[in-house]
């Protein structure tokens, strides 16, 4: 195979993993929304059954002081963010515009392992935040939707990373960035053991 045909190869190779990459990440986000979705349904089924139950069956119950139930608030779930081999890196929370990066315990990510404040923090999340700082400057951008970021350790061990005011169509630049920069950090912390 000659020079030429083999950085053909690498091209289509590298454009097929992107492709599958944004599939993925389609994948992932539709069955995020199906599983709030089916939370809800859910959650309106058991109210309305006990509604229908009360209606059918009428039962005179002696007067008593109820207490308000708290309503049915659905579980959050998070999306699996793993390595090829399955190895779990971290649950990822998605809501309206913020994202929630759940670390996975038995792995330690230490905050000053390359990529991580390099790539991710300063390249990817400041960014992020510089250009909706500019955005906002300019009034194209409410200062209070300026991008923020938090990251939660243990030590110096990253164990959550929340980001607000995150803009829709970032969503998936991000999960892609996070998902590189842990399968990094991963590769490192498997080499020094």
């Amino acid at each position: 195979m000659s020079e030429n045909e083999e950085k053909e190869k690498i091209k289509k190779m590298a454009k097929l993993r992107a492709v599958l990459e944004k599939r993925m990440e389609t994948l992932e986000a539709e069955l995020d929304e199906l599983k709030t979705l089916l939370e809800l349904i859910d959650s309106t089924l058991i109210e309305e059954g006990f509604k229908r139950a009360e209606v059918a069956k009428p039962v005179q119950v002696p007067a008593k002081q109820e207490t308000p139930q708290p309503p049915v608030v659905p579980q959050k779930r998070g999306v699996p963010l793993k390595t090829v081999t399955g190895d779990l890196l971290a649950h990822i929370y998605t809501e309206k515009d913020s994202m929630q990066i759940t670390l996975a315990e038995d792995k330690n990510f230490d905050i000053n392992t390359p990529p991580f404040m390099s790539f991710f923090v300063e390249r990817v999340l400041a960014k992020m935040q510089e250009k909706d700082k500019e955005d906002a400057n300019t009034g194209k951008l409410a200062p209070e939707n300026v991008l923020s970021f938090s990251i939660k350790q243990d030590g110096n061990i990253v164990r959550e990373i929340t980001i607000n005011n995150l803009r829709r169509e970032r969503s998936r630049e991000l999960k892609s960035s996070i998902r590189w920069t842990l399968e990094k950090m991963y590769e490192r912390i498997k080499q020094k053991n």
